[in-house]
C-alpha cells in the first residue's frame, strides 16, 4: 500500500445530467477507465433545479471542487443551457463574496459517450485542487477576517 493512499484528498462533486453527464460517467465506467476516487457523482435532471446557494453550502461543507457535467446546447430541456450558465455566473458571485475560488466550480458540455472528456474533466480538477488546495483553508481566512 503507498503512502498516497493514506494522504487526504480534495472531494469532487459532479453533479451529471441523466441526459448527458451521467451517461458519459457510465460509457466511462463501461470500458473500465479509472477515475480518481475522491469523485462523487451526483445523477440530476437538469442542474438549474439548484439555486447558487446550494454550491456554496457544499463548499462550507467540504467539497473542494464541483463540476456540473449537462448536455449543453444538446440538452432535452429548453431552459438547461442558457439557464445553467446563468447558474454558473451567480454562483460565482456568491462566491467570491465568500473568498471562494471561482474555478473550483466548473460546467462542462459531455455527451453520452465522451469517455475521454469526462476523464479530461475530472483528472483537470483533480490536478487543480491539489495545486489550490483544500477549500477550508479559503473558508478559514475568510473567517480569521
Amino acid at each position: 500500500m503507498s503512502s498516497n493512499v493514506t494522504e487526504k484528498q480534495p472531494k469532487i462533486l459532479v453533479l451529471a445530467t441523466l441526459a448527458g453527464g451521467y451517461a458519459g460517467a457510465d460509457s466511462t465506467g463501461q470500458v473500465h477507465s479509472d477515475y480518481p476516487a475522491n469523485t462523487y457523482i451526483l445523477p440530476v435532471l437538469c442542474p438549474v433545479m439548484f439555486p447558487p446557494e446550494f454550491f456554496v453550502r457544499a463548499f462550507e461543507r467540504g467539497i473542494d471542487g464541483i463540476i456540473i457535467m449537462y448536455s449543453g446546447t444538446d440538452s432535452p430541456f429548453k431552459v438547461e443551457a442558457d439557464g445553467t450558465a446563468a447558474l454558473v455566473n451567480s454562483t460565482y458571485g456568491l462566491m467570491k463574496e465568500r473568498n471562494i475560488d471561482i474555478r473550483r466550480l466548473r460546467l462542462a458540455a459531455i455527451c453520452t459517450v465522451c469517455v475521454k472528456p469526462f476523464l479530461k474533466e475530472i483528472n483537470q480538477m483533480n490536478d487543480l485542487l491539489k495545486g489550490i488546495g483544500f477549500v477550508k483553508s479559503e473558508l478559514s481566512i475568510r473567517a480569521q477576517v
